[in-house]
């Protein structure tokens, strides 16, 4: 296909409660080794998937070509960072929950996308950096102009979801016995029991703590990628805003609290296409592609619940991913999802799937 400039992305419309994004990797070593040929072309917020007979277009709210760094319209980490990043922020610091999901088949570049490699930084490591740099250019104006009243507090978690059952990845000495439960508070919606909360104060504890979980987190290698995310990875953040307020003569402390999940979904997968012959990553394909199936029923239903003035039930509690991030999907919440594909043609289904 020919692959044209990039076209100026219009402004996604900001008040929608669900945005999606498509993100368009290089081919891996194991594609150019097979010979592959590509058949993804992106236009402005439109990707193209081309078959045999014709071009399949999907229309989204973003469309990033990463494919070569040689092309006019390539997608670098910065550039899908302020498509979106800056977006997510201002919802938080608005007091609304945010949800940001990188979905896709295994090997599509889910976990650069959203951790990153070496210097090549993902959203998740610039979403804190640029939390942190806001909060400090609002102190420095507050008190500039006398008003330093406002304080925040940021605290993080960091857990993976693998069969059905939560772990905290910052406390790797949880044994198989230590899968911590999820539970709903009345008012607070479902919760991890006993998960680890840790309050940080600038971006490098952050880093820290993010490289602490990494370590722990489950992968295993599978025909298509040789180290497979196995696990939904949910890293957490509760920013706390509080302000004091003069009501009729009185000192009041007003606080807003908001909760940014990012999540790094296992990979989606045709089972008998990679795990041929092997029980255990059949036994983790089936459980990911149930879940999986299950956030896009949710995520439908709430778009469509947008739509209708019909009440429609929402299957959160089909799964634990979704029960888990309830209150960041629905309600008070933004949410988006980067959907990330491979542009060969032996991938045509899984990518397809996807779209």
């Amino acid at each position: 296909p020919k692959f044209l400039e990039r076209v100026p992305t219009p402004a996604a419309d900001c008040s929608m409660s669900v945005r999606v994004a498509v993100r368009c990797r290089p081919f891996n070593e194991r594609e150019v080794q097979l010979g592959a040929e590509c058949v993804v072309s992106m236009q402005g917020n439109t990707t193209v998937l081309h078959d045999d007979k014709e071009g399949r277009p999907f229309t989204f709210d973003h469309s990033f070509w990463s494919h070569s760094r040689d092309d006019d319209n390539f997608a670098s980490q910065e550039y899908v960072y302020e498509c979106l990043g800056p977006q997510i922020l201002d919802d938080v610091f608005a007091g609304y929950n945010s949800c940001l999901f990188a979905y896709g088949q295994t090997g599509s570049g889910k976990s650069y996308s959203m951790i990153g490699y070496g210097e090549e930084v993902g959203m998740i490591p610039r979403l804190c950096e640029d939390l942190f740099r806001r909060v400090r250019s609002i102190e420095a104006q507050k008190s500039g102009d006398g008003t330093s009243s406002w304080t925040t507090k940021v605290e993080v978690s960091y857990m993976e979801i693998y069969l059905e059952r939560v772990r905290d990845l910052l406390a790797p000495s949880s044994d198989a016995a230590g899968y911590l439960r999820v539970r709903e508070h009345v008012k607070s919606g479902p919760y991890v029991e006993g998960l680890s909360a840790h309050p940080v104060s600038n971006f490098d504890m952050v880093a820290a703590l993010m490289d602490e979980g990494n370590k722990s987190r489950t992968v295993r290698s599978t025909s298509m990628n040789d180290v497979s995310s196995r696990s939904h990875a949910i890293f957490q953040i509760v920013f706390t805003q509080t302000q004091l307020q003069q009501r009729r003569g009185q000192t009041i402390k007003a606080e807003r609290v908001s909760k940014l999940s990012l999540v790094d979904l296992a990979g989606s997968e045709r089972s008998g296409a990679i795990n041929a012959g092997k029980g255990d990553r059949m036994k983790e394909g089936n459980v990911i592609n149930k879940s999986l199936s299950t956030l896009g029923k949710v995520i439908s239903t709430l778009a469509e619940r947008g739509k209708s003035a019909k009440k429609q039930h929402v299957p959160y509690r089909d799964s634990v991913l979704t029960w888990l991030l309830k209150e960041s999907l629905g309600g008070n919440s933004k949410t988006i999802m980067l959907a990330a594909i491979s542009p060969a043609h032996v991938n045509f289904d899984e990518t397809l799937s996807t779209l």
